[in-house]
């Protein structure tokens, strides 16, 4: 296990272990307990919300040997509950149409769907990134479940599901998945860094939650990272905020705060020369971007009502609060608008630019000239 990436090692194994998604956990719970099991699903939501983990659980506690009646749990010891686990489950079939997404594979799966389940009671079939299905494969799964064989239960899993065919959507359970919030990653975080034995400043492991953008896969696997990137510490050494800024390459919020002060000063050179000093020192332009665009809109937010924004939400401290209030005083609501949309178009651009800092040097010109 411990060779395992974090994210592996610490998939949850049962509902109880799920991060957020209550009304998801409580819906296919009751339906596992109470036998209402539908013959297809489909979980829609960001990457990184648990779709395909809730996919596998329900997996597990429909073919468990142990699972009593009223219950929901899978025992995680029995012959299927470990076969899955392992991923060497004969009936259950995870089909990625990411990479599989033709009318061949699900021709397939068809035929395949006409044998009774190999051991147990229920043949379950997983289907990641299901709207990128060719339109044919789409029209042909939508056969199979019109009239699936009653052992068959479907699972597909989308981030997309604007993209999916409203006829298979009708024929469908949906369950909506959201993003996870910064406290709900936080407390996983903690977790793994307790039970690894790693002792992380809090405002990294801010960092980090903020970071992952609502992904506990990500935070999972940024932490990860974070574990390699330090190695191997001394027994009550700390992994700082500094060292976790070094490995993202984030621009620090004190960075962001002093160009900021630059833009206020309505100097178009000096900020100019800022920028590429930062970058000189090994600040990445995306994340500079990413960085500037965050804090603006936090100025933007707290310039319209100081009032409701929560500081740990925001990752920012009442200081560095009251600091951009300050700073946005500078500008007009108006003026704020136009600057964010300039340093959006900027960092679109930045991936087609030969010089990656150019699009920003040009926002910056027309930001500080529309005042």
């Amino acid at each position: 296990m411990s060779n395992l990436a974090l994210y592996r090692k610490y998939r949850p194994q049962t509902f109880k272990e799920i991060i957020g998604q209550e009304h998801v956990v409580k819906t296919i719970t009751n339906a596992i307990s109470h036998q209402l099991l539908s013959h297809a699903y489909i979980f829609s939501g960001p990457r990184g919300s648990g779709k395909t983990t809730i996919a596998r659980l329900l997996a597990k506690a429909i073919n468990c040997h142990n699972r009593k009646e009223g219950e929901y749990e899978p025992c995680n010891k029995c012959s299927s509950c470990i076969e899955i686990m392992q991923g060497t489950s004969l009936d259950l079939i995870e089909i990625d149409a990411a990479s599989h997404r033709g009318i061949d594979e699900i021709r397939e799966l068809r035929e395949g769907i006409k044998f009774s389940p190999t051991k147990e009671k229920y043949k379950i079939f997983i289907i990641d990134e299901a709207h990128q299905l060719t339109k044919e494969a789409a029209n042909a799964l939508l056969k199979t479940l019109e009239e699936p064989p009653p052992y068959a239960v479907f699972v597909m899993a989308t981030t997309e599901i604007q993209k999916m065919l409203p006829t298979i959507i009708s024929r469908c359970q949906r369950f909506d998945f959201r993003k996870l919030t910064i406290d709900e990653i936080l407390k996983q975080l903690k977790y793994i860094c307790e039970k690894e034995h790693k002792t992380v400043e809090m405002p990294a492991l801010e960092l980090i939650a903020l970071h992952s953008r609502g992904s506990i896969r990500d935070a999972e696997s940024l932490l990860d990272q974070v574990f390699s990137f330090v190695g191997e510490k001394k027994e009550g050494e700390i992994i700082t905020l500094k060292e976790v800024e070094g490995l993202l390459r984030i621009a620090d919020i004190n960075l962001i705060s002093e160009f900021v002060d630059i833009l206020c000063q309505k100097d178009t050179g000096k900020a100019i020369k800022f920028l590429n000093q930062a970058i000189e020192r090994g600040v990445d332009p995306q994340e500079f971007g990413n960085a500037l665009i965050n804090y603006l809109r936090h100025g933007l937010l707290l310039k319209i009502n100081p009032k409701t924004m929560n500081p740990l939400i925001i990752g920012l401290t009442k200081e560095e609060q009251q600091k951009i209030i300050k700073q946005v005083e500078s500008f007009t609501l108006e003026e704020l608008e136009k600057g964010l949309n300039y340093f959006l178009d900027a960092v679109n651009r930045m991936r087609f630019s030969p010089i990656p800092q150019l699009p920003l040097e040009l926002a910056i010109v027309d930001f500080i000239g529309l005042n």
